[in-house]
């Protein structure tokens, strides 16, 4: 795709839809006008400049968003972005999931979990004609593996400068690929988060709805060894010094102020065809929902609450909760919608606009036909695909699996190997050997994978792979006395529930596994030819969908530009920014949503049980109108959280939003419930975003839990 044709095409449709749209930083520039007119007060371009700030005080944590807020690499994102570190560092004995922690020194700060990571973006770059070259008349399988040699070829150029993360990205579907370099941090720390009563206040119950209460935030610290260089985890590392970081507002925002948030968000699908939304929402979502609710259900069956196994499991229940409440969403508001009847006219009207034109004709004529074919094939064992898609949330079966491969793929030169297996890959493949220890019962996960194999007995035979069938010994019918037997066996024999073992394994040769008694190792030797088939299959399906779905884009691009209707990229996790304002909402006839919530709330909603059981000299505070230097007289209290008209998705969580000054002024961690079908389709009246307010991440650090430590180290705008 040309650049100026996305240039003019920003230039030309950002005016009326100042909200909608996920820009890579390189846009922003052709915005300059309409930005200063929204309330931008920095210069548009530096927002462009990734090494300049304020982009460059914002970073990836591999899955959330952050941003550095001191010059000694202190970090903030959301509470739940460091859950799994605050539970890794959680025992019963000492739960600081429930109880909260600060360390009033760096001596203090505890290692964050295994594999824990802080990247910053340095530089993106235009690699769409280096990935492409050459594989013009290549086609499935052959082009599917043309481009990953080639962005195995470019990220090794990139990760020659020693310290560094690199990754080649797809927008428009493959039209375009950017490769981009990160500044790897490997020693990260917990500093600060607060009680789960306060991080997590609402829990579930308050997910992804409004009014909202939640202090949905902790920190980080980055660390580098003295000579500045990333460094694993060393008493002799020394705190990273940012080339900039953000100042944080004690002033914040009022109603109708401009916000934008710089993040990392993770997928959005607002091009996909009408027959994928059918299929998604039709079937994928409710099947999706039912799985992960099934999946909570036995893990609290099984791991009593406040039991060491149960908080190894938080982590997981959170996040199962939460995709299953976003799919509930998703399902009743496209029930609601006339979202299937549009994205058919959508592409009616593209299919007329193509046809109107001989030489559109010629170039996109088939396009629609053969994206929907390869499309509809994709989906031809999607019920499997999905129960294996979970059996692979469990423990020990992809443990296992993913040891054998290395195995195997160690085998060949480096270059050969498959992503994921690469030497550039082990640091992270050893930390995720590591975490297991945290994050596994044995109990929970027999439990689990006999409810997902259940499920697979009862597929019809045609559907079932033979050598999982001979593995568990799956018969015709479901017998439930023999499953349950073999998996007893299977998990009293195993090893690899010990790290040691586990961490050996991964310098084992193929020779060894297949020797081994492990009945896990065993399954995963007895599963590789069926594994690898199937990989080849979906490996030739893919490289038929990259050959087409660009030409669908392209065509979309085209069109979109004669209506001026904004052109950008779908969520892929790349660093973006978005701008809107602060702005309540209309969710039903007669009910009008403000923008802010006060400190007040959280007394009407406590109940002393939780989720709603704020502690105790927090409610105290509140009563008392201990408002301090925080108070606003527009809402009378301090504000907790504010609404936006941002556009953002999973993955922004613990962006910083920022005022037009580019300080921080909130956190964003959450969507309302009625957005949550933004990831397919933006809507002005109704997609809104979450933030902490600044003002009330101060309030609790300053009288509930004072970290003035942290408050001395932060530069704080009054």
């Amino acid at each position: 795709m040309k650049k100026w044709l996305l240039s003019v095409a920003v230039a030309a449709s950002f005016a009326s839809h100042a909200d909608e749209g996920m820009w890579q930083p390189h846009q922003l520039p052709a915005m300059a006008d309409e930005l200063k007119a929204k309330g931008l007060e920095i210069d548009a371009k530096s927002i462009s400049k990734l090494t300049e700030f304020p982009m460059n005080a914002v970073i990836s944590l591999g899955g959330c968003t952050a941003s550095f807020v001191s010059p000694k690499g202190l970090v903030v994102t959301n509470h739940h972005c460091a859950y799994g570190s605050i539970q890794y560092n959680s025992t019963a004995e000492k739960n600081l999931l429930q109880d909260g922690f600060l360390a009033k020194t760096f001596a203090d700060e505890l290692p964050a979990a295994p594999g824990s990571r802080v990247y910053v973006t340095e530089e993106v770059t235009n690699v769409t004609e280096r990935v492409n070259a050459g594989l013009e008349n290549k086609t499935g399988r052959e082009f599917y593996q043309g481009v990953e040699n080639q962005e195995k070829a470019l990220v090794a150029e990139c990760e020659k400068d020693e310290g560094y993360r690199c990754q080649v990205y797809s927008f428009h579907g493959g039209l375009e690929y950017y490769l981009v370099k990160q500044l790897e941090i490997r020693d990260v720390r917990l500093v600060y988060n607060p009680a789960g009563s306060v991080g997590k206040y609402g829990g579930d119950v308050d997910n992804w709805m409004w009014p909202r209460h939640t202090g949905d935030f902790s920190f980080y610290r980055a660390y580098v060894s003295k000579t500045g260089k990333p460094a694993e985890f060393s008493a002799d590392n020394v705190p990273y010094e940012p080339k900039s970081f953000l100042k944080v507002s004690a002033k914040g925002v009022s109603e109708g102020d401009f916000v934008m948030v710089a993040g990392y968000p993770g997928r959005t699908n607002r091009y996909r065809t009408a027959n994928e939304v059918q299929n998604q929402f039709e079937w994928a979502y409710p099947e999706g929902k039912m799985l992960r609710e099934r999946f909570i259900e036995i893990i609290k069956e099984t791991a009593p609450e406040g039991s060491d196994e149960r908080i190894k499991y938080e982590s997981q229940i959170a996040g199962l909760a939460n995709y299953a409440k976003n799919f509930t969403s998703m399902i009743e508001f496209y029930g609601k919608s006339t979202m299937l009847a549009d994205r058919k006219a959508r592409e009616a009207e593209l299919a007329a606009w193509i046809a109107k034109d001989s030489s559109r004709e010629a170039k996109y004529g088939k396009t629609l036909s053969e994206l929907d074919a390869l499309i509809a094939k994709s989906k031809a064992h999607q019920e499997r695909d999905m129960i294996l898609s979970y059996i692979g949330n469990t423990t020990m079966v992809p443990t296992a699996t993913n040891l054998y491969r290395l195995a195997h793929e160690k085998q060949l030169p480096d270059m050969q190997r498959e992503p994921g297996f690469q030497d550039r890959d082990m640091t992270r493949f050893k930390a995720s050997m590591e975490r297991i220890d945290r994050r596994y019962a044995p109990s929970v996960d027999k439990a689990v994978l006999l409810d997902m194999l259940k499920r697979y007995a009862a597929l019809p035979e045609a559907q079932r792979l033979p050598a999982m069938d001979k593995a568990f010994g799956i018969d015709k019918k479901v017998n439930e006395a023999k499953l349950v037997k073999t998996l007893d066996k299977m998990y009293a024999k195993t090893e690899l529930g010990n790290k040691d073992v586990r961490l050996a394994w991964m310098e084992k040769s193929v020779d060894d596994f297949k020797a081994s008694k492990d009945p896990f190792i065993q399954f995963a030797v007895a599963m590789y030819d069926t594994n690898m088939s199937e990989e080849k299959k979906e490996k030739e399906l893919d490289g038929e969908l990259m050959k087409v779905r660009p030409q669908y884009m392209d065509a979309i691009i085209a069109y979109n530009r004669e209506q001026g209707k904004p052109v950008y990229a779908d969520a892929n996790s790349s660093l973006r920014v978005t701008v809107g304002h602060v702005k309540g909402y209309e969710p039903k006839d007669g009910l009008v949503a403000k923008p802010f919530t006060r400190l007040e709330g959280i007394v009407q909603k406590d109940t002393g049980v939780d989720p709603f059981d704020a502690p105790k000299k927090q409610l105290e505070l509140i009563k008392q109108k201990q408002y301090g230097d925080f108070y606003v007289k527009a809402i009378d209290s301090v504000p907790v959280n504010f609404l936006s008209t941002l556009d953002t998705t999973g993955g922004n969580s613990g962006s910083p939003t920022l005022n037009g000054r580019a300080e921080l002024v909130g956190l964003l961690f959450d969507g309302v419930y009625e957005s949550i079908i933004g990831d397919w389709a933006y809507d002005d009246n109704i997609n809104r975003s979450i933030q902490v307010d600044s003002r009330y991440m101060l309030w609790v650090m300053k009288y509930l839990d004072h970290a003035d430590n942290l408050l001395a180290e932060m530069e704080i705008v009054k």
